[in-house]
């Protein structure tokens, strides 16, 4: 099993999310969900968004200080 960085063991993963969140477009789309769950799907989905969201601005964070850290070993261009 793949080894899975300081989230909860309840936390989805990116992928697992996104699948999660499409699966309740695709049930409400086609008109699946009893609208006494409604709520509870949309509010699901909005969760999941939230999770999606923060796993993309921690992984922006993390390429851009990769990205600084390679730049500030290259030499200076001095043409």
């Amino acid at each position: 099993m793949p080894e899975q960085e300081s989230e909860s063991p309840e936390e989805p993963t990116f992928s697992e999310s996104l699948e999660e969140i499409e699966a309740i477009v695709e049930r409400i789309e086609a008109e699946d969900v009893d609208i006494d769950r409604l709520a509870d799907e949309l509010q699901r989905a909005a969760g999941l968004l939230e999770v999606c969201r923060a796993k993309i601005r921690k992984a922006e964070l993390e390429v851009k200080h990769i990205v600084d850290k390679l730049e500030e070993g290259e030499p200076s261009d001095s043409s």
